[in-house]
């Protein structure tokens, strides 16, 4: 049975090579379109992961002229605060070392400062961010504080884009698998309409019904498989140019955040091919099930 079904997929695929290309070419153009989506939406959950994990705590910045003490003190302070789990000082030369370890490879734009620009600082870790609001207000009162930084708004602004976006994401490619799927589904109907005569008599002879199908699913599976590596393809020349914009020319904390070529390449290769072969066999499976009677 199996050397029967590649056997007549790869007829029924010459014979309606034209019909063929235009399902590999919807399908690579629907795939392509939600491969870009995908692009942007990993790259905005990896730049929303971490501004989370960078910016999910508060930092006190400490004015100047403190003292030794005055600085000790001020961490005792802090750490007495209702919701504090932890406070860590760190020290304006340790910031500007922390910050070439996270920006590594962009570590040597920062060689040419002429001082130090960070404060020292105390970076307070929460017990839970519903604590956020109250000990912000209560670092106000306390003295040798020159500002407090929290992104709280920041942060949410972010969740809420990505949640945007995803859901914007998810829409699109619910139309497009569609509109692949119609298109699949319109090729093999032509494939069964010229070879009708052929399954009646196939039918007459006993053939079951699963025998005659798995032609049509096989060659659906093929046509969706064929337009997934096409658009990955494609998608892989994008992105790499785009990366190499970002990473060469563009601000260096966006690269920073992006998600290299590998990860996307892998990430959405794999989305195209189930998708691609989902939506192939689908459509066979449809046009099937509703144009013959087996």
């Amino acid at each position: 049975m199996k050397y029967y079904s590649v056997s007549e997929t790869l007829k029924s695929l010459f014979r309606n090579r034209m019909m063929s290309f235009a399902s590999i070419t919807s399908v690579a153009a629907s795939l392509l379109i939600l491969g870009i989506i995908m692009s942007v939406i990993l790259n905005i959950n990896s730049f929303s992961e971490g501004i989370k994990h960078q910016f999910d705590s508060i930092d006190v910045y400490i004015q100047e002229d403190l003292t030794q003490n005055e600085i000790l003190t001020l961490g005792d302070s802090i750490q007495n605060i209702n919701g504090v789990h932890s406070v860590i000082f760190e020290t304006k030369d340790q910031a500007l070392e922390n910050l070439k370890i996270d920006f590594e490879d962009y570590s040597y734009l920062l060689e040419g400062l002429e001082y130090n620009p960070f404060p020292n600082t105390y970076i307070i870790n929460l017990e839970d961010v519903i604590y956020a609001d109250s000990i912000v207000n209560q670092l106000k009162n306390l003295e040798g504080i020159e500002e407090v930084k929290y992104y709280k708004d920041l942060i949410n602004r972010i969740i809420d884009l990505t949640s945007y976006v995803r859901n914007i994401g998810l829409v699109l490619t619910l139309f497009l698998a569609a509109i692949a799927t119609f298109i699949i589904n319109n090729t093999i109907k032509l494939t069964i309409n010229a070879r009708r005569r052929e399954i009646s008599i196939m039918k007459y002879v006993g053939a079951t019904s699963w025998y005659i199908r798995w032609p049509f699913i096989l060659e659906g599976t093929i046509l969706g498989f064929i337009g997934a590596l096409i658009s990955t393809g494609i998608i892989y020349l994008i992105y790499s140019y785009s990366f190499q914009l970002f990473t060469t020319q563009f601000y260096v904390v966006i690269a920073a955040y992006m998600l290299n070529v590998k990860t996307i390449v892998n990430e959405i290769l794999t989305l195209n091919i189930i998708i691609g072969t989902g939506i192939g066999a689908l459509g066979s499976m449809v046009s099937i099930r509703k144009y013959l009677n087996v």
